[in-house]
């Protein structure tokens, strides 16, 4: 009797467990998927301002044409919602301080970014190729002026110039990067906070390409992130570490994320990854730059995606939803 007790106990573990994974599945909402994405969009946002502020400061990379129609072409180095401290720019810092109550594209900042220009005493500038700018994120909080929900960023993350050039420099077509400009973007340990509640780690290791095309008289400029981290036997990954509840996942691109200008870097416009959380059985798959049916929107310059598609499946079953941008 005692025996066929404990086969009947062994029986029902495979039962107990499918019950478990399609509860699992039938729960799953793709907020991970969502969160991943709002972190790389926001820390791609930060990574835009930081190139923009050292391409339009002189000093930061000795420029040889002139200066102010240069920079009247971007954005005068500035931050919208930022002030920025230049007291240590011989030093080769800048400082970006948000106020936290300036509402830009949806988006109010608070906090601040430290930006250091490595070996700028030494004689580096940043359109020199293999420069090396370190942001330092130091409460820095992205609030959504829409619904009130927020990203908080501790950590560092170096952005490498692969190439040599900058944006100003893309823009003007002069060497040495006419057509393209190429960063590698890398951070371990950041701490990111969602609503002032829940807390995840997170490592980043991709490769930004910037290139330049005209919308009538007007330069549009193209980001196309990818991933090129390995962790765990996965290669390609854009990032990695553990999700708001503390379950470890990895981000793999399988299709390069792909902004613009237009559109800003909070809404790529096309886009394939594949996320992988321990604790689930099915992956997860994103597609960024859909409509509000979830259709793929023609990446264009005059046409911007209404958010992301999150799909996922297990055994015969399939599920998805469909997060906006803003």
């Amino acid at each position: 009797m005692k025996k066929l007790l404990i086969i009947m106990a062994v029986a029902m573990i495979p039962l107990f467990i499918g019950c478990k994974k399609q509860k699992e599945f039938k729960q799953e909402d793709g907020q991970s998927s969502e969160d991943n994405r709002n972190v790389q969009s926001e820390c791609d946002q930060a990574i835009n301002d930081a190139n923009n502020v050292f391409s339009s400061n002189g000093t930061a990379y000795g420029k040889t044409f002139n200066a102010a129609l240069a920079e009247s072409k971007l954005t005068n180095g500035e931050v919208c919602g930022a002030s920025i401290d230049t007291t240590q720019y011989l030093q080769g810092i800048i400082t970006l301080n948000f106020d936290g109550i300036t509402v830009c594209d949806n988006r109010k900042r608070a906090g601040s970014i430290k930006l250091t220009l490595q070996d700028f005493i030494k004689g580096k500038r940043w359109e020199d190729q293999g420069a090396v700018l370190e942001l330092v994120y130091t409460d820095y909080k992205v609030t959504r002026a829409s619904d009130g929900k927020s990203i908080k960023f501790n950590g560092v993350v170096n952005v490498t110039n692969v190439t040599g050039g900058n944006l100003i420099l893309l823009y003007f077509g002069i060497a040495p990067n006419e057509t393209r400009l190429i960063h590698k973007v890398e951070g371990s340990n950041i701490q990111i906070v969602f609503d002032e509640a829940k807390t995840a780690i997170w490592n980043i290791n991709r490769q930004a390409t910037y290139t330049k095309s005209m919308n009538g008289n007007t330069v549009v400029f193209t980001c196309t992130g990818e991933g090129i981290g390995s962790y765990n036997g996965i290669n390609n990954l854009e990032n990695w570490g553990t999700t708001r509840e503390g379950d470890p996942f990895t981000s793999q691109v399988t299709e390069p994320v792909i902004w613009n200008t237009t559109c800003g870097a909070g809404a790529p416009v096309t886009g394939k990854l594949i996320m992988k959380v321990d604790s689930k059985e099915f992956e997860l798959i994103i597609t960024v730059g859909v409509d509000i049916n979830g259709n793929p929107v023609t990446p264009a310059v005059n046409e911007c995606p209404y958010g992301l598609k999150v799909s996922w499946k297990w055994k015969n079953d399939t599920g998805s939803k469909i997060y906006p941008y803003q």
